[in-house]
């Protein structure tokens, strides 16, 4: 299955940047749903922020082909674990597809969107693509009201990644901003697994199943019904 929207450009890109950590390629790269990633670290829940007929972020009507003022159904949700931020997200789809192909996004409510893309095996995804977020992005300021002491607070720049799914020609795209307190999460996790393999007689079996919430369900790695298209040799091989 082909498809015709690209995220990819100068800024967002296939192959995460080499300064980034182990874990933020590995969550940064994920296929499938990052839901489920999600509750692999504890109970999630999700936070509906805005739901509304808007204007596209710049670099979303020049992934989509859309002009600069046409109008566009945005979802924003806070994706929690446990009941602290992890993760802020934002889709957009053209607003007549909001009311045809993708008319079931408006319907949503709490549902993760999670719900619709991999259960339909009429949609198609690109290629995850990932970038550093600055205090100029829109993301950045959407994603930084969920950090502890708000947008002045926040860290210097915040990572993110964004895939297009596309069904019957109308595309959505879906931007997911990982938030500090996940990486800290994932080194609490990993602290623990070290600590605990350290102890004479630590069960092997303990040790693993602490590291495989800290990644993630190996097998669910790359699972996804959305039919993934690459874009890239990068992409190829992951």
């Amino acid at each position: 299955m082909s498809i015709r929207f690209d995220p990819a450009d100068a800024r967002w890109r296939v192959a995460p940047l080499a300064t980034f950590s182990a874990a933020q390629k590995d969550w940064l790269t994920r296929g499938g749903s990052l839901t489920a990633h999600l509750h692999a670290l504890g109970a999630v829940a999700v936070r509906v922020t805005r739901e509304a007929v808007a204007l596209p972020w710049p670099d979303e009507a020049a992934a989509l082909g859309l002009a600069a003022r046409a109008p566009v159904w945005v979802r924003e949700v806070v994706l929690s674990v446990d009941d602290v931020p992890f993760v802020a997200a934002h889709s957009v789809t053209p607003r007549v597809a909001s009311v045809g192909i993708w008319q079931a996004t408006r319907r949503l409510r709490t549902r993760p969107l999670a719900e619709l893309l991999y259960s339909d095996s009429s949609v198609a995804r690109s290629s995850l693509v990932s970038r550093r977020v600055g205090e100029r992005h829109p993301l950045y300021r959407l994603a930084a009201r969920e950090i502890d002491g708000g947008i002045r607070h926040a860290t210097h720049a915040l990572v993110a990644r964004r895939s297009v799914f596309e069904r019957h020609g109308a595309p959505l795209m879906v931007t997911e901003c990982m938030l500090p307190a996940l990486w800290e999460h994932l080194r609490a996790l990993d602290a623990a697994a070290r600590a605990h393999a350290a102890v004479p007689g630590a069960g092997a079996t303990h040790v693993a199943h602490v590291r495989m919430r800290e990644h993630g369900r190996p097998l669910d790695h790359t699972a996804s019904r959305a039919h993934s298209v690459p874009r890239s040799a990068d992409e190829r091989s992951r």
